[in-house]
């Protein structure tokens, strides 16, 4: 059993529909498309030139003895030779710049879709598969445009000067020679079908190869400590055995092909030797004509061999062009309203949640991989159908497996509250759900009053700060870690919200201080160097709103003191939500909500909740009667 990683299996080779959107692409370089068109046909049409001029040599100049001629002939083919090198110079260099222009235009526009793409997309589709698009499926792309697109032309233009040629010299001897093109084509074919195949092949045991090396190097913790290179080595072996053998498949066919073609090529040369010499013995032709024609024969076929391989590059290209485009014309499922709402001046910070419902789940995109959409395709309200995307699910009815299930709470402007409860008891979705990354099913969430669903999603993010339990650090420096690129935080502010968080001491051990590099995910630094980083970032930000996911669970208890002393001073003014596991934690919040099932079962104060016999004593009880025995 394979992984999600794998590519779909090709479509058609040639698609009109998925063609002639590519071909837009194309639109803003009209002018370099024409030029390098005209280019392509000058240069092929002098490249014919050369076997005219040699039967104008041999079937005038030589025969009167004429050395004016020759020198004039001679110096007419060597200018012909170096206009085409300039032509084909010229058009290399046009194709190439339209690839990489395409292909720039292609990944910023890929880049920008996947910025705005919901999670829920990120949670069905690997990373892997993701960088295959901005990547190779994008050079697939720029291969087609800067060698097969346009450059087609030139073969097609070769191949039809040299047709002229040959008929208006004689075109009882081109009709011979011409006798060999349907072998030719059935060779074509049946390449073109055993090639297809081997690409396919190629495709998918490489998606199979990359997929194990990522999931095994970012594993590569477990599998030392579980001594398992040797078995990994072997299971390596077989799928690049595998990838060999497709390679070698193909390498086969073309290792074919070329000689069949040749061999036709032959054919012809020897069809014209044969009708060709007879026919000048009888006086029908001249010497010059049979020259030019067997010259003319040899470079007949390099065209339709290059084709033939074009005919893989287009392939190529229609199959990263459906992938791709099936990218951009996903909409996200979570978007802004089409008339957003603006929060009230001065933002309060007050959070409610109103019955909310939700459930992980989704449509299959067909892209694999576990489901995770909680996004409402509809505008629909809170309880209208069609607001998860089809028709509502009554709770209980067995189909959905409700995360949240009919939570309502509020959060005061300037209130500390905690959430607690055990794994799995929905605290961090709730989290998800205020920051609009997964939308409701059912109910509603407002911040000072305004439903979050008609705020633009960058009003909403940049007043809440949140600070999660899984650190992400970029491998640039420590500013731009704190700051993340935004113009409007200087030095200053970076280095006040070090200073907030106690973070100072230890950036300024580190040999460049704020401008070190981090590496990659922040691997230079301990896990509690990096939960104070983040800390600096949200701060930095100066959030209405400050939401902390576990964050403190990964810490020391120097380093959570710290932080505590430094974050109970920088609450003051702020609505803050704090989810953790650790109850010493919690215990001095405003209000504290105890999660099961993801239902609220239990709310109130550390004191209150102590002397109810609930859920929270109990988690009491375990952390710190137990800890105590």
């Amino acid at each position: 059993m394979h992984s999600g990683y794998e590519e779909e299996v090709l479509g058609k080779a040639y698609d009109s529909r998925l063609m002639a959107r590519l071909l837009r692409y194309l639109k803003p370089y009209r002018w370099p498309v024409a030029g390098a068109i005209a280019l392509l046909m000058l240069a092929s049409g002098f490249a014919v030139v050369g076997p005219y001029l040699t039967k104008i040599a041999l079937d005038e100049a030589i025969p009167l003895g004429d050395g004016r001629q020759l020198a004039l002939l001679a110096i007419l083919f060597l200018g012909a030779t170096v206009l085409v090198f300039v032509f084909q110079y010229a058009q290399a260099i046009v194709t190439t710049w339209l690839g990489q222009r395409v292909m720039y235009d292609l990944r910023t526009q890929i880049f920008r879709k996947l910025q705005r793409l919901d999670l829920a997309f990120y949670d069905r589709n690997p990373v892997g598969r993701l960088m295959t698009r901005v990547t190779s499926d994008v050079e697939t792309l720029n291969e087609l445009f800067s060698s097969g697109l346009v450059t087609v032309f030139g073969d097609l233009f070769i191949l039809f000067f040299i047709v002229a040629a040959m008929l208006q010299m004689d075109w009882q001897l081109a009709l011979v020679t011409f006798s060999v093109l349907p072998f030719v084509a059935y060779a074509a074919f049946v390449f073109r079908s055993r090639i297809r195949s081997a690409y396919r092949d190629i495709r998918v045991r490489l998606a199979r190869l990359n997929a194990f090396l990522h999931e095994r190097f970012t594993g590569i913790r477990v599998v030392q400590l579980f001594n398992r290179e040797g078995a990994d080595l072997e299971r390596f072996k077989d799928l690049d055995d595998e990838y060999l053998g497709a390679h070698l498949r193909s390498i086969t066919y073309y290792a074919l092909f070329f000689p069949v073609i040749q061999l036709f090529t032959a054919v012809a040369l020897a069809l014209i030797i044969w009708y060709g010499g007879g026919a000048l013995v009888q006086g029908a032709v001249t010497i010059g004509v049979l020259a030019a024609f067997l010259d003319y024969a040899r470079r007949f076929f390099r065209p339709i061999q290059d084709l033939s391989e074009k005919y893989n590059l287009l392939q190529g290209a229609m199959a990263s062009s459906e992938r791709i485009f099936r990218l951009l014309d996903r909409e996200p499922a979570i978007r802004d309203a089409e008339a957003p709402a603006a929060l009230p001046a001065g933002t309060r910070g007050e959070i409610r949640f109103e019955n909310v419902w939700f459930a992980y789940g989704g449509r299959d995109e067909g892209d694999g991989g576990r489901a995770g959409d909680g996004g409402r395709e509809g505008a629909g309200g809170p309880g209208e159908p069609g607001g998860a995307g089809g028709p509502e699910r009554e709770p209980g009815d067995g189909e959905p497996e409700w995360v949240i299930q009919d939570l309502s709470f509020t959060v005061a402007p300037g209130q500390k509250m905690a959430i607690v409860g055990h794994t799995g008891a929905g605290k961090t979705t709730i989290i998800n759900l205020l920051m609009r990354f997964y939308e409701p099913q059912r109910g509603r969430i407002t911040v000072d009053g305004v439903p979050i669903e008609r705020l633009r999603m960058e009003d909403l993010r940049e007043r809440i700060g949140l600070v999660l339990q899984d650190i992400f650090l970029f491998s640039q420096s420590v500013e731009y870690n704190v700051k993340l690129g935004a113009e409007e935080i200087d030095g200053d502010a970076v280095a006040a919200a070090l200073d907030a968080v106690g973070a100072t001491p230890f950036v300024e051990r580190l040999p460049e201080r704020s401008s070190q590099p981090l590496g990659e995910r922040g691997a230079r630094l301990s896990v509690g160097e990096r939960q104070l980083l983040s800390f600096a970032r949200a701060l930095a930000f100066d959030p209405a709103i400050l939401v902390l996911d576990e964050a403190t669970s990964s810490v020391d208890s120097e380093i959570e003191a710290r932080i505590e002393e430094a974050t109970d001073r920088l609450m003051r003014g702020r609505t803050c939500l704090v989810i953790a596991h650790r109850l010493s934690t919690v215990q001095g919040a405003d209000r504290i909500l105890v999660m099961h099932g993801g239902r609220l079962v239990e709310e109130g104060t550390h004191d209150q909740l102590l002397e109810r016999e609930g859920l929270y004593r109990r988690l009491h009880e375990l952390q710190f009667v137990g800890a105590a025995a």
